[in-house]
């Protein structure tokens, strides 16, 4: 069985191309964690938290990647009715308390480790693998030196780190799915791997009731379903969409209906109308300062919108970015769901997620209703048990 032998190659073989991560210490604010993003590339900035009580060099210390942060965190966090009536306070609040919690989100992984032990990790739910940055240089591979750090101190032997993701390890499977057939072309349905426990709302109801739901979402790496009252699927509040917006967004969930926000957070930035309906919420609910928040970042964005010539390639797979390249202001066409039947293929459903850049896809009957839905994590349970099977037939 080529399948199982093949789960035992390195991670590192992952790690090609990747870039370092840029750390931000645990002790930041979120604040400046919010200036970090709108400046990244990236919708996640690691978090990192160092000890300097260990016995090393002067400018060294023992540093470990402890989670990341991203806009979904903030603005769930801003979302709060104490951090929405004292915004100020909030953004001053030590980044370390907004991590998730609960499961590890984020692992350290040695780049010897097989891709099996990468996929247990993630089937226990670590979303993010933290792995040694290596250069392989006449067949040998040594640590790359760290140049510099946004950190206050290096990391020890100045080693530098990148991570892989759920959707990298879905992705290099995909790459040889040859080795893992004919499994990959059995039906989702037959495979056992529909999750039909899944988190929906109503189209016409308050977003903002949904947000219990959409912090659940993201750390599971899934959505919130938006349906009609006939549960058939409308569109989805995902959190993959909402890393790509700035923090302002936190007003459009408190005010909106989850139907509105799924307009407000479409690819190429709120309708206007709907920006002057959260404003008009707003002031009737008091909220000065989110309002002020909003006018301020609206007004810096309005010149930066997305349009043919400043959306990246990504735009074909449904992300647009503004003219910075920055992120601040993003959104993935995910108003309209990404979504298979129980008969789809798990090799079909793989090239829905990686081609759309979903962490999951919507299961639905003929009429449109609801099923459940795929995750990577449901995926990558079908490859963890051909290693399973070729244990028990030893």
């Amino acid at each position: 069985m080529a399948g199982p032998t093949f789960l035992n190659r390195n991670v590192s073989d992952l790690c090609v191309g990747k870039p370092a991560l840029k750390p931000l210490s645990a002790a930041a604010t979120v604040s400046e964690a919010l200036a970090l993003l709108n400046k990244s590339s990236e919708p996640h900035v690691s978090v990192w938290s160092c000890d300097h009580s260990k016995n090393v060099l002067e400018d060294e210390c023992e540093c470990r990647c402890v989670g990341k942060i991203c806009m979904v965190d903030v603005i769930c966090f801003l979302c709060k009715n104490e951090n929405s009536d004292n915004l100020s306070k909030a953004l001053e609040t030590s980044v370390s308390q907004i991590l998730p919690k609960g499961n590890l989100i984020v692992r350290h992984l040695a780049p010897n480790s097989s891709l099996l032990e990468a996929i247990d990790y993630i089937l226990e739910g670590t979303q993010n693998l933290v792995i040694p940055v290596q250069n392989h240089i006449g067949g040998k591979s040594r640590k790359t030196q760290s140049k510099s750090s946004s950190l206050s101190c290096k990391h020890r032997d100045g080693i530098e780190y990148c991570w892989l993701t759920q959707e990298d390890v879905v992705r290099f499977l995909l790459n040889f799915i040859g080795v893992f057939s004919p499994i990959t072309t059995s039906s989702i349905e037959s495979l056992n791997i529909i999750d039909c426990n899944v988190m929906t709302i109503r189209y016409h109801e308050p977003a903002m009731s949904a947000l219990d739901s959409l912090t659940l979402a993201h750390v599971e790496q899934t959505s919130v379903a938006v349906v009609d009252d006939l549960d058939r699927l409308i569109g989805e509040i995902s959190p993959s969409t909402l890393a790509y917006c700035d923090e302002t967004a936190a007003a459009a969930v408190m005010t909106l209906s989850s139907g509105d926000l799924l307009a407000y957070i479409d690819c190429g930035g709120p309708p206007e109308d709907l920006v002057d309906l959260v404003k008009v919420i707003l002031q009737e609910k008091k909220l000065g300062a989110l309002l002020e928040l909003m006018d301020e970042e609206l007004s810096l964005s309005s010149s930066s919108s997305c349009s043919v010539s400043s959306c990246s390639s990504d735009d074909e797979l449904g992300v647009c970015r503004n003219n910075n390249g920055s992120g601040r202001y993003a959104s993935a066409r995910r108003a309209e769901a990404i979504t298979c039947y129980p008969n789809s293929s798990l090799v079909a459903v793989m090239i829905q997620a990686l081609a759309h850049r979903a962490s999951s896809v919507w299961v639905m009957h003929d009429d449109n209703t609801l099923i459940g839905c795929v995750t990577f994590k449901g995926i990558l349970k079908v490859f963890r048990s051909l290693a399973n099977a070729r244990q028990i037939t030893r």
